[in-house]
């Protein structure tokens, strides 16, 4: 077996990170593979549109550990010459976008009415998602913080947070400028992408992780970034669990305040959600630095260290493996049909399967994780 080494320093960072982003990864899975999408508990569904759910900050807490795991890796990315930095962080970029416009299309093709095979064109798939927004909020953290460091972080992050009040205000239709339908985000997509090539979940032409919030979101790597930083220079100290905490209640509170005018929305990454995401990434990271590195109890965080430390090749595959286990038929169902139907309806009322069934799924993933961990091999992305 082919071992993979870890390219980005596990041992040189602290533990609380990797739990993070285990439990991150872990989060994101159970959101996304429920046995029924119309049987959710509120806690794991995305608020309709303005407001904020647990699920709501699992997104951003993934951009944040990115930042936070990029602030031990600048220091040696600095060091190498500017053309070889932009190379290398360049090509990552590119190629996490590309794993996420594939995974739109897999698996790569479609049925129609008569059971007929046909391929689909690529150039008609949705063209942004997930993973193309880590790519792209990591490609223009990562200049910003090569360039400038941490000074230039924050003067961006302000910047950033508050013009896009005024572009989502005065851009958006008069009247409703933050609505589903007449905001600037989907106008710039509709204009720069095609309604053909935009995410249709919620009923219209909309892309969640469009264009135009990519903006804000790059602030969420930027917090993590920094918080990083913070760490390193203070260490695994009451003083830094203190500092965590004291910043991360202050945002929450100018998220709430900010929220009187400029709502809070997942969708469409409004300025006072990111305030709001990153206030409590600050505040569940300081817990963590207090109960693994404080008060040392670490026997518990084995599993999701299984997860954090092939994050994105995990989240690839919970996407690839639910719809394969779509796509294989049982009898008149499917595998996950069968698997849904058989393991967890049959005594479990709607919610409780759905939920079972999310975790279930979460813990085959976490199979696959604990396997490669195992095996040593750690896929750097």
């Amino acid at each position: 077996m082919t071992q993979i080494p870890i390219q980005s320093g596990i041992g040189n960072r602290y533990l609380a990170l990797d739990v993070l982003r285990g439990m991150t990864i872990a989060f994101m899975i159970i959101v996304n593979t429920p046995g029924s999408w119309s049987n959710l508990y509120a806690p794991l569904a995305h608020a309709d549109w303005h407001g904020f759910t647990p699920t709501d900050l699992v997104f951003p807490t993934f951009l944040f550990v990115v930042g936070n795991a990029m602030s031990f890796a600048m220091k040696r990315l600095q060091e190498i010459p500017r053309n070889e930095f932009l190379k290398k962080v360049g090509k990552r970029t590119l190629l996490i976008f590309l794993i996420g416009w594939l995974l739109n299309a897999f698996p790569f093709y479609e049925l129609n009415d008569a059971g007929e095979m046909s391929f689909i064109n690529l150039t008609e798939i949705r063209f942004f998602g997930v993973l193309q927004r880590i790519a792209l909020a990591y490609f223009f953290a990562a200049l910003i913080l090569y360039w400038g460091g941490i000074r230039t972080g924050w003067i961006f992050s302000a910047a950033a947070l508050l013009a896009y009040w005024p572009i989502m205000y005065f851009f958006g239709d008069a009247g409703d400028p933050y609505g589903l339908a007449g905001n600037a985000a989907i106008k710039l997509d509709l204009l720069a992408i095609g309604a053909d090539r935009m995410y249709m979940g919620e009923g219209i032409p909309f892309d969640p992780e469009g264009i135009l919030s990519t903006l804000t979101s790059i602030v969420n790597v930027i917090g993590g970034y920094i918080a990083g930083k913070m760490i390193q220079k203070k260490g695994n100290t009451m003083k830094s669990v203190q500092t965590l905490l004291i910043f991360g209640i202050i945002l929450i509170a100018l998220s709430y305040a900010w929220d009187l005018v400029f709502p809070i929305n997942k969708k469409i990454w409004t300025s006072p959600y990111v305030l709001l995401t990153v206030g409590w990434d600050l505040i569940i990271l300081g817990g963590l630095i207090f109960i693994t590195e404080i008060r040392n109890w670490k026997g518990w965080t084995y599993f999701f260290q299984a997860f954090g430390r092939n994050p994105l090749i995990l989240y690839v595959c919970s996407g690839i493996v639910i719809r394969i286990f779509s796509m294989i038929p049982v009898g008149e169902t499917t595998l996950k049909g069968a698997i849904y139907a058989n393991l967890f309806t049959s005594w479990l009322g709607p919610k409780n399967a759905s939920f079972l069934f999310a975790i279930f799924y979460m813990l085959l993933i976490w199979l696959i994780g604990l396997w490669m961990d195992k095996k040593k091999i750690y896929i750097k992305v």
